[in-house]
């Protein structure tokens, strides 16, 4: 009975969530629209050639998504604060893991999602292999949760503070270095036609590890500034 109430709890606020977010929906844009720029314009900045684009490409797209995850982390946490529902979330009887949890996956379905699948549609466009598209999902799919989970730490440190968006970007980029190392170099390797399984394990590993460990680092920091 305890874990049905759990995964209630889980779901209502998942769909809270969801429901908040198409009453705002301009702001669902703003990142895949950034996403979509950087992607477009960096051929026009830099070489259209196709040689040159197959070669950078795994570095464009993960810092595309890299910088359009940091923008979608302005939003986090915000609504709920200024509305004063985050301080009934710290004090309901409900695990607050549980509930961090639920609005984090929430932020990955509306922020990282679309990311994700504009990644698979603009691949060819930056002259992925196809060898490499499936690598390079997978990458995504196991390195946008960390990028969320540990935003969610800097954000949580940073909410109460007036213009924090530098100073979350400084606390959180540093953490971002090895994912974005091992999200590129898996799909570096899936080009060159070597195993990418060596970069995709570090990266689950990293993501086991931060699941149970992010939530509760986000609850404390919400507990210090609240």
């Amino acid at each position: 009975m305890q874990y049905l109430s759990y995964r209630k709890t889980f779901w209502l606020v998942l769909r809270y969530e969801l429901l908040m977010a198409c009453r705002h929906y301009a702001e669902l844009f703003n990142p895949v629209l950034f996403f979509a720029i950087v992607i477009t314009l960096f051929p026009l900045g830099v070489s259209p050639a196709p040689e040159i684009l197959h070669r950078m490409a795994p570095g464009i797209v993960w810092i595309a998504i890299l910088l359009s995850s940091l923008l979608a982390l302005d939003k986090l946490f915000r609504n709920d604060w200024l509305d004063g529902s985050l301080d009934q979330l710290l004090i309901t009887t409900q695990p607050l893991l549980l509930l961090i949890l639920a609005k984090l996956f929430a932020h990955w379905l509306l922020s990282s999602l679309p990311l994700i699948l504009l990644s698979a549609l603009l691949a060819d466009f930056l002259q992925v292999s196809t060898a490499a598209i499936g690598v390079l999902l997978v990458s995504l799919l196991l390195g946008t949760p960390l990028l969320i989970l540990i935003g969610a730490i800097g954000r949580a440190l940073t909410l109460r503070l007036r213009n924090s968006g530098l100073l979350m970007i400084l606390i959180v980029l540093p953490f971002y270095v090895p994912i974005l190392i091992f999200g590129t170099g898996a799909v570096i390797a899936a080009e060159q036609g070597l195993p990418a399984t060596g970069q995709l394990a570090w990266l689950a590993a990293l993501l086991v590890l931060a699941l149970p460990l992010a939530p509760w680092a986000t609850a404390t920091a919400l507990r210090i500034e609240i």
